[in-house]
């Protein structure tokens, strides 16, 4: 008899468990689309002043979205990625490295790096993280 108050109680929690998980994976879908939205705002800011507010909300919702992430994985209730191959990362990365110089080529031979079309970066530079023992995407 002891045994179906119990069974009810389990029921009720899994039950509490799931509307949460589902509550968090809206929450963490939102904010990834908040940081789109907030990225393409940006990019089609002509105001710095307007740029910069922009800039600083999308960090803050990369924030957001990075602490829910955590806070889901420590709970199990996000489903971790398999490992990316190596040699696709490379790949990608070495893509991405040729758009960029030819792009670079592109607006040179257009004129594109006189004048008023100059831009400064307003990203940091970084290191690369290619490599580190520490990414588990990497294998």
């Amino acid at each position: 008899m002891n045994q179906q108050p119990n069974q009810q109680q389990n029921q009720q929690q899994n039950q509490q468990i799931l509307k949460e998980q589902d509550l968090l994976d809206v929450i963490l879908s939102d904010l990834k689309r908040t940081v789109r939205e907030y990225t393409t705002a940006t990019t089609e800011s002509a105001c710095p002043v307007v740029r910069r507010m922009f800039t600083d909300l999308t960090n803050s919702t990369l924030r957001m979205q990075g602490e829910l992430y955590q806070v889901m994985d420590q709970n199990q209730m996000y489903p971790t990625p398999a490992p990316a191959p190596r040699q696709l990362i490379d790949k990608e990365i070495q893509t991405a490295q040729q758009n960029h110089q030819q792009a670079h080529q592109l607006s040179q031979q257009q004129g594109m790096q006189s004048g008023s079309f100059i831009h400064q970066s307003n990203v940091e530079t970084h290191s690369s993280n290619v490599g580190d023992s520490q990414n588990p995407y990497l294998s």
